[in-house]
């Protein structure tokens, strides 16, 4: 991922920067890294240089190098914005963390905003709004009269809900992408919100939904609990995963999202009181062609629904 902050503010350095990245896409990392290094020579304060070239130095295997590139970016922007703590997480040099930078994933969000669904949707086959509706609507068929649509992005959920909802919220971290669900005209409200702090003291949804929202939280403890809170009795939660391959709860893979284990979010689900009604494999998405395993999930407060399959309890 190029640096969002395209300029050093000194015209040699960018000079030089724009050399490196052709070097890189040449072929030639370690050629890139050492250009690189010499623009940040005349721009040291450049944090989002620093960036780039710890990813430079990444992909010519120069991991130690790599990590003080991103220890530097860290120092110099703590917020995070370029997601740096993250790097040195992928490459074992800083400590598993339960969520990224919030900063991080706002950034992300509103840099991608305006190509956001013709990519999501045109390029990488983004089905989940379709068949998550449909699980919702096999559940509890019928009309909800709050819905809350966390991580509501652009809309695309949101598109699916507004038939059957008589009042539909939205919530995201991007100002960008709220801007752009803002001009669909679906929702009641739309607020702007860190759900790893997210909670609502409102009245209770009898529908919650977060798609494809979780992959950047990582563990959902908290945010199981605060659904809980929010849900009315009969109301239905309803979202998805990555698969996580392997082992253990939850983890942070390369294209830094995280991945969910099935037994995981079972766990997460009863220790709240909730019981799922459905689960079905589906692919979320592609990445480079590769399809991207997931889970849609549909939970409620049923103490008698059936949990037949639950790995937990296996």
């Amino acid at each position: 991922m190029k640096p969002f902050q395209a300029s050093s503010g000194d015209l040699n350095a960018d000079r030089r920067a724009d050399f490196a990245e052709m070097l890189l896409a040449s072929g030639e990392p370690a050629q890139a890294a050492e250009l690189l290094l010499g623009a940040l020579e005349l721009a040291p304060q450049w944090a989002a240089g620093w960036f780039r070239l710890g990813e430079m130095q990444e992909a010519a295997g120069l991991l130690d190098q790599a990590a003080r590139a991103w220890v530097m970016a860290l120092k110099l922007e703590p917020a995070d914005r370029l997601g740096a703590a993250l790097k040195l997480e992928l490459i074992g040099k800083a400590p598993a963390a339960a969520a990224p930078p919030s900063a991080f994933v706002e950034t992300l969000f509103d840099h991608y905003a305006d190509s956001f669904e013709d990519s999501l949707v045109g390029k990488l086959g983004y089905g989940l709004p379709d068949f998550l509706g449909r699980a919702i609507g096999k559940a509890r068929p019928g009309r909800f009269g709050l819905a809350l649509d966390l991580g509501c992005g652009t809309g695309l959920m949101g598109e699916r809900l507004r038939p059957f909802a008589d009042r539909l919220e939205g919530y995201d971290i991007s100002a960008g992408m709220l801007n752009k669900a803002k001009a669909k005209g679906i929702y009641d409200r739309l607020a702007k919100v860190d759900l790893q702090h997210f909670s609502c003291t409102g009245a209770k949804a009898d529908l919650v939904v977060a798609a494809d929202v979780f992959i950047y939280l990582g563990a959902l403890e908290r945010i199981v609990g605060a659904v809980a809170n929010m849900l009315a009795d009969g109301g239905l939660f309803a979202f998805s995963l990555e698969t996580l391959a392997g082992g253990g709860d939850f983890a942070l893979l390369p294209s830094r999202r995280y991945a969910h284990s099935e037994a995981y979010a079972w766990r997460v689900l009863r220790a709240n009181g909730l019981a799922v009604l459905s689960l079905e494999s589906v692919v979320i998405r592609h990445d480079r062609r590769d399809p991207v395993e997931g889970l849609a999930i549909v939970a409620g407060f049923l103490a008698a629904a059936a949990e037949v399959g639950n790995p937990a309890t296996a």
